[in-house]
């Protein structure tokens, strides 16, 4: 009896919520996602659980056409990926980190998004997460896919970051891929965008010699939700090129402000 009574102790001390509260690894963490019948990997970033209570908040994290991929690893070695580990601590919250496979669609327009809804459906389903504060966030051509995937479901998200992202017509310089403008059937797209994405709290940035993605994208953009009376904030970088998500990433004030929103 004493050693049937020892094991269960022993199997009780393991199960979860044994010690009062779950045990939940953490990390950068892979998992993988169906969509129509394929397998598809990414990662999940989990915080440590110290100090941390209640729902988390959940950041769906979109990479560049440079991370397209199938080893579920590359898209976070750029942007988010990096100021997470380098500042965890601003990070009290889920990060998505889904990938484009190189199959020639345009990024998150295409596969792509599905595959970033469906990692972000498992990820709030598998660790119970906060529903009313879920962001999103995307540089380059994930920045497209920011503004794409937004406009898919205006009143999924309670704010967004774009970098250096694109909503016109625009061809990736090495991939060759096609993106067509994300609202095609309108004479002026970034009007159309803005109306249509009006309640969504929007913070760009963008570097102003940025030789990839031209700056008047944001521009652009910035312009046409401020005219809404959208609540958007626009920062342009002087000097930066392409690589606008490592200074942006870096300000503990942007990832602030993202995390601080509520879906009404």
């Amino acid at each position: 009896m004493r050693l049937l009574l020892t094991i269960a102790f022993l199997i009780a001390c393991h199960l979860p919520g044994a010690s009062g509260a779950d045990v939940r690894e953490s990390g950068f963490l892979n998992r993988t996602v169906a969509v129509a019948g394929a397998e598809y990997r990414y990662q999940v970033y989990v915080p440590a659980q110290e100090g941390l209570a209640g729902p988390l908040p959940v950041i769906l994290a979109l990479h560049g056409g440079g991370e397209y991929g199938r080893d579920g690893v590359a898209q976070t070695r750029v942007g988010l990926g990096p100021a997470i580990r380098s500042h965890p601590e601003r990070f009290p919250a889920l990060v998505v980190f889904p990938q484009v496979p190189p199959d020639g669609t345009p990024g998150f327009q295409g596969l792509g998004g599905r595959i970033a809804l469906a990692a972000l459906d498992k990820t709030l389903a598998e660790y119970a997460a906060d529903k009313s504060r879920v962001y999103l966030t995307g540089l380059s051509m994930g920045g497209n896919g920011a503004w794409s995937l937004a406009l898919q479901d205006p009143d999924r998200f309670a704010a967004a970051l774009v970098v250096c992202g694109f909503v016109g017509e625009f061809t990736g310089r090495q991939s060759g891929i096609r993106y067509p403008a994300i609202v095609s059937d309108a004479a002026d797209p970034y009007r159309e965008v803005a109306r249509r994405l009006a309640g969504l709290p929007v913070w760009i940035f963008h570097g102003d010699a940025d030789p990839v993605v031209s700056v008047e994208e944001s521009r652009r953009m910035a312009t046409a939700l401020k005219a809404t009376g959208a609540d958007v904030r626009y920062t342009e970088l002087a000097g930066v090129g392409h690589d606008a998500w490592t200074p942006a990433y870096e300000r503990a004030d942007a990832i602030a402000w993202l995390l601080e929103h509520r879906r009404r």
